[in-house]
């Protein structure tokens, strides 16, 4: 018994030291997140979404949906503020591939999320800005082909949310902002830490390498796939991305998970699901998948 009771000691001791290590690694870019992602929030938000509305009307046509993949990457709302505002455009006339432009790089980022992700070096930021907005676009591109000027989304029943940002005090708005984003992510992000100490302390590095990073095809799948059910929270994957680009992982296959975890987060899909029906629904699945595989296999290619 004293023997058990001396190994549990032991390794609580070496699962702390590797969760302060990253801890003092990654909680400022953690917290400049959060007050970047508030700040964006409280102050531009809305400036940003008045953008998108007034690109309405320019005759732009399918070029349209550039600036709207670029303006879904800005915003910072999640997927249930986001869809009541494109609810909103589409009743305003707005067509939906610049919608499906909009909402598909909404998911995948926010000024928050890029923040976060300068923790993992500034190749793996590039990568993952560039394409999120290149899956935007696509996205876009692949409604216009496949609906026309039919309408892709079904919005009936979304109405915009009501901001709670309405202190009319600007520093308290921002304050009560940053609250709300402390508490929605800070038990994630220490989840993450401990999940990331958890893997440096008993995951052979051999192993992993052999699986993410020298079988970059396969690694890019797998990547993609544990994407699905691994992701919860953005700010809570960056210390196990951070650990795993450091042990050895492909920068393709990290663009793969990067890419399926927000985009098949549970939240997410649980709101696609009501604006996209069953069989589109099925579709935005099989696209997520086969975009970010492809873009895993274009990444390991060119880093």
């Amino acid at each position: 018994m004293e023997y058990v009771i001396e190994l549990l000691r032991r390794e609580l001791v070496y699962l702390t030291y590797y969760a302060e290590i990253q801890l003092r690694q990654i909680a400022p870019y953690w917290a400049m997140g959060m007050v970047i992602g508030s700040f964006v929030s409280v102050f531009a938000g809305d400036t940003i979404h008045r953008c998108f509305d007034r690109i309405r009307d320019k005759k732009w046509g399918l070029w349209g949906v550039i600036p709207a993949s670029m303006l879904g990457i800005a915003s910072p709302l999640c997927m249930y503020g986001t869809i009541p505002i494109a609810a909103s455009f589409s009743k305003h006339g707005m067509r939906h591939d610049w919608l499906a432009a909009f909402m598909m790089s909404s998911v995948l980022l926010n000024p928050q999320l890029l923040m976060y992700s300068t923790a993992l070096g500034t190749t793996a930021v590039l990568v993952r800005l560039i394409s999120c907005t290149v899956c935007g676009i696509v996205a876009g591109l692949a409604v216009h082909f496949y609906c026309g000027a039919e309408p892709f989304f079904d919005f009936t029943g979304f109405e915009p949310r009501k901001s709670k940002d309405t202190d009319p005090n600007p520093l308290v708005r921002f304050l009560k902002n940053l609250g709300r984003n402390l508490r929605a992510t800070g038990g994630y992000f220490l989840l993450g830490i401990l999940l990331s100490a958890a893997f440096q302390r008993y995951v052979p590095e051999e192993e992993f390498v052999s699986l993410f990073g020298q079988n970059e095809g396969f690694g890019v799948l797998m990547a993609a796939t544990i994407g699905v059910p691994l992701y919860a929270c953005g700010g809570g994957t960056i210390p196990l991305l951070r650990q795993w680009l450091a042990t050895g992982m492909s920068m393709g296959s990290a663009a793969a998970f990067m890419i399926t975890g927000p985009a098949t987060k549970i939240t997410n899909l649980g709101a696609l699901k009501i604006v996209l029906g069953a069989k589109r629904f099925v579709l935005y699945i099989g696209f997520v998948m086969a975009f970010s595989l492809i873009t895993g296999l274009i990444v390991n290619c060119i880093t």
